[in-house]
């Protein structure tokens, strides 16, 4: 008979419930792990953020089946420009107004706080996901069989306890969680401050444009971003010697604006001053605690990148939690995820500080060096997405770390909605697999020419006869004969008996 003072168990605690923390729960909802989100706030910070995501992050949000819900509260965003101090365009960085090989648009704005609601909102489908608020979590303590995890349930001051089998940090960029790992930070080198001003029209302004515009002025560069319904946002950057609360002061701020905006046009919403910075921590996991988003990395927000590489996160490693938790994997697949993840988000960042060389005019000519340029046009910039990096061990086959398409099923339907958060194989035809026992153990889904007509026309296109698709949607492997079909299969077949430590 179990000890009824015993702590309640969880396979896992997550501290924190922003958009990664709400995705990474709702991914394990689909993955049947009993989660637990822990959070300090009692509610949805209501004040916009993060203001823009892409088309990887709509798939995420369509795999735990709330993207519906959610792009009805954004706007398509027709991409950013770069304007030297004369107005003259220096980079052009249009996005297409067409679905994307993910089945989704390009980029996405959208209000933060609708974004958390939809995300929360979703929790309540899984009976296994316990959200808990007013919970401020204050120690950690791993051994050989799980995690102790105390907190202060704020709203009555009483203290309690948890035990999980790992703990997931999702808590921001003073996280605690990386605090009980030990992670130092690699510093990439940009830390500037801005002052960021949220508005809310008062009249119609069509003159500001649906373009997110950088004013790469070196006297004050500046950042136009168009919000969804009446939000406008200018970051623009404080100077060395002016003091944070100064320069935020409402006086201060419209006299910043008054070359876009007067107070007849709108109304303040926030002003503050952000230190943007470059850092990934060394350390992502340390046996049963592992970090994800601002824990774990943080990036200037020229790319827009900052909530999507949270968002990868926690998609990359959901599955890979879920699998360890259900004894079908070792606890070392835990290891794949930083592997993945860090050079990935590396990749980015590297290029949002590039960006920002351009932006405040220190280095322009290194920044324009990441885009195409073009006679007698602006430089052209297109951002193709990182690989992921070396993880699962079928790096050497071709497509290996490359996302895969979402095909059109043959009824109309998305091609992620029937495969569900779990491997699929893409072959032409079920001729392709001659009866293996791998393929029966495996228990993977199938995904053929019968259902989705350009399966077949992408394998030729590449090569291959099949490719093995993660629930990430990113290709663990491809083959090009029978031999390599084999390899797909063995790697996705769960062993006779895993191990349980961590």
């Amino acid at each position: 008979m179990q000890d009824k003072s015993a702590p309640e168990e969880f396979d896992v605690v997550i501290v924190g419930r922003g958009p990664v923390g709400a995705t990474l729960a709702n991914l394990l909802g689909l993955c049947g792990v009993r989660t637990l989100v822990l959070e300090r706030e009692a509610r949805t910070y209501h004040l916009p953020r993060a203001v823009h995501f892409d088309d990887e992050c709509m798939r995420v949000f369509q795999t735990i089946g709330v993207a519906d819900a959610i792009v009805q509260q954004t706007i398509l965003s027709p991409g950013m420009l770069f304007l030297d101090a004369s107005g003259k365009m220096l980079l052009d960085w249009s996005r297409p107004q067409t679905l994307t090989p993910m089945g989704w648009n390009l980029s996405y704005r959208f209000h933060q706080p609708d974004l958390e609601d939809v995300l929360i909102g979703g929790l309540a489908r899984w009976p296994h996901v316990t959200l808990r608020s007013r919970c401020d979590v204050f120690a950690l303590d791993q051994d050989e069989t799980g995690v102790r995890v105390r907190y202060e349930d704020l709203s009555n001051g009483r203290l309690a306890e948890v035990r999980a089998a790992y703990v997931m940090g999702c808590d921001g960029a003073r996280s605690l969680v990386r605090r009980f790992i030990g992670s130092g930070m690699d510093d990439l080198g940009f830390h500037e401050r801005w002052l960021v001003i949220d508005v809310l029209l008062k009249r119609e302004r069509d003159d500001l444009g649906d373009y997110s515009i950088q004013h790469c002025d070196p006297r004050r560069p500046a950042t136009y971003v168009r919000g969804t319904g009446t939000r406008r946002r200018w970051e623009i950057t404080a100077l060395p010697d002016e003091d944070s609360q100064d320069v935020a002061q409402p006086a201060k701020v419209w006299e910043l604006l008054s070359r876009w905006i007067t107070p007849e046009d709108a109304e303040l919403e926030r002003a503050v001053v952000y230190t943007f910075h470059s850092v990934i921590a060394q350390q992502w996991r340390n046996g049963r605690l592992l970090l994800a988003g601002d824990s774990a990395h943080q990036t200037p927000p020229f790319l827009g990148q900052g909530m999507c590489a949270g968002i990868r996160d926690a998609a990359n490693l959901a599955w890979k939690l879920g699998a360890v938790v259900r004894g079908d994997a070792a606890p070392d697949l835990l290891d794949t995820y930083q592997s993945e993840r860090q050079s990935h988000v590396r990749e980015f960042i590297e290029l949002a500080i590039r960006l920002g060389g351009v932006i405040n005019t220190k280095a322009i000519e290194a920044g324009l060096a990441a885009g195409q340029a073009r006679e007698n046009a602006p430089v052209k910039l297109e951002v193709k997405k990182p690989l992921i990096g070396p993880g699962l061990g079928l790096d050497d086959l071709p497509l290996a770390g490359h996302l895969a398409p979402q095909f059109v099923l043959n009824d109309g339907s998305r091609g992620d909605d029937r495969i569900g958060y779990r491997h699929v194989l893409l072959v032409k035809s079920a001729a392709t697999l001659p009866s293996r026992p791998a393929h029966s153990q495996a228990g993977i889904n199938i995904l053929t020419s019968d259902d989705a007509e350009g399966i077949g026309p992408w394998l030729r296109e590449h090569g291959i006869i099949a490719a093995l698709v993660r629930p990430d949607r990113y290709i663990r492997g491809t083959a090009r004969n029978d031999t390599e079909l084999d390899r797909l299969f063995a790697a996705i077949t769960p062993p006779t008996h895993v191990p349980s430590a961590a």
